[in-house]
């Protein structure tokens, strides 16, 4: 594959836009889960991003063809495989938890980076990773340090296949079009929502009432609040996803993974704007150590980059 030219400080910029962007959409997620499942959820939000891609193509000529097929449905798959990891854990564990296991996957990137593909990591990322990811334990708070078991495994999987798939990004996908990445995750999803009506339909699971239904729910005919959420999700997922794609693709992976410790803040900052819960003061000390990380990423950058 030709190289790739490095553009960590415009990564940040990209990563800021996406965390920026998903915190809001995110945080809506809560609404959709009142009345629809997470099946029936990610097939709509898949076919909606379906048809603005497709405006995408007729518009602004979009390439969504990917150059390489192979390496674009693994991975669509390995993206995939974590999402549905991280949702499923979400039925018997902590939502701490879980988001605990997923960030973990700076580490991940970092080891499968160092051994995997022998890139060179310095102590200056190693730092970085070990402050942002206190940072996300403080954010998060005490209860994601308890609850250890078999199943408070399945969110540090999630977590690894997450940072495989952004390694994979640039490492197997970096002359893909960013509309081919996007198109071959949310196809990913599509189908896995599609799977999971179909199974649930023929072999349907007692549903508690409202969120707490939001995997064992199958198909439901909605209402259009549900419909109006979600394609903000779909629009948002695409912008934000979109723009995180871009950041894997221009710059290494180990660094672009510890500037996503950020969307923790920006979810925090949206979720005190929507709903009006405010943060503990540990967790905003968390969030001023997720800022250092990122920080100590993009200037130690920088500087390599002047010395070039």
């Amino acid at each position: 594959m030709t190289a790739t030219k490095d553009r960590t400080l415009m990564a940040a910029g990209l990563i800021s836009v996406y965390a920026f962007v998903i915190g809001f959409t995110d945080n809506y997620v809560r609404v959709i889960a009142e009345e629809a499942g997470l099946w029936q959820f990610h097939l709509t939000r898949s076919c909606m991003t379906a048809v603005l891609l497709g405006l995408g193509v007729a518009i602004w000529g979009f390439r969504i063809r990917p150059r390489n097929w192979r390496a674009v449905v693994a991975r669509s798959a390995i993206h995939g495989s974590a999402m549905v990891i991280y949702f499923g854990a979400l039925a018997f564990l902590d939502v701490a938890l879980v988001a605990a296991g997923l960030f973990t996957a700076p580490i991940w990137v970092l080891l499968i980076s160092r051994f995997a593909y022998g890139h060179a990591i310095g102590p200056v990322r190693v730092i970085a990773v070990a402050l942002g990811f206190v940072g996300v334990i403080l954010v998060l708070g005490p209860e994601a340090l308890g609850g250890a078991s078999m199943a408070a495994l399945l969110p540090i999987i999630a977590g690894a296949l997450y940072a495989m798939g952004n390694i994979a990004t640039r490492e197997w996908c970096g002359e893909e079009s960013a509309q081919a990445l996007l198109a071959g995750f949310f196809g990913a999803l599509g189908i896995i929502g599609a799977v999971g009506m179909v199974a649930l339909t023929l072999f349907p699971l007692e549903v508690p009432p409202g969120p707490d239904g939001f995997l064992q729910r199958g198909p439901v005919w909605a209402s259009g609040e549900f419909y109006f959420w979600t394609f903000v999700q779909a629009a948002g997922s695409l912008i934000g996803v979109g723009f995180m794609i871009r950041a894997y693709q221009i710059t290494d992976a180990s660094r672009v993974s510890v500037l996503e410790y950020i969307i923790l803040p920006a979810s925090a900052f949206w979720t005190w704007v929507i709903w009006g819960k405010g943060l503990e003061p540990l967790a905003v000390l968390g969030m001023v150590l997720i800022v250092a990380a990122g920080t100590l990423i993009a200037l130690r950058a920088k500087a390599l980059e002047a010395a070039a």
